[in-house]
């Protein structure tokens, strides 16, 4: 774990602060809302869990449920280009209103940028699509 990107910007402190700034936004956002429960605190839980493992933190989320198959535990939710589009710019916000910045902050963001694209399951709708 030593200089690993979870240590990097902070550890456990920063990703807390990160995952609290980043679900009020997520919770508001009209493409979002739809397909996160109105209980967010177990959804805040595990992406805390997932983001400290993610960025070389201590295996949080593999020890508490296995292997994140990301791709597979989203499967059942409507993941659009325009909806994984809204996530990250709420991780972003996030990461603004935190100061997360610098060279860490952009390996998180294109670290992020393919998982959000890996999690698309199903196009956008097409009567969305500007003409």
């Amino acid at each position: 774990m030593q200089g690993s990107p979870y240590e990097k910007i902070g550890g456990e402190e920063t990703i807390a602060r990160l995952v609290d700034a980043f679900y009020p936004r997520v919770v508001e956002h009209e493409d979002l809302k739809p397909i996160f429960p109105q209980d967010i605190k177990p959804v805040r839980d595990k992406q805390f869990l997932f983001l400290t493992q993610f960025l070389g933190g201590p295996p949080l989320y593999s020890t508490m449920y296995g292997h994140p198959m990301l791709r597979a535990r989203h499967m059942p939710h409507e993941i659009t280009p325009k909806r994984a589009a809204a996530w990250l710019s709420c991780m972003r916000e996030a990461m603004d209103e935190i100061g997360l910045a610098g060279e860490m902050r952009s390996f998180i963001e294109e670290r992020l940028t393919m998982t959000a694209h890996h999690m698309v399951n199903r196009p956008d709708d097409e009567t969305e699509k500007p003409v």
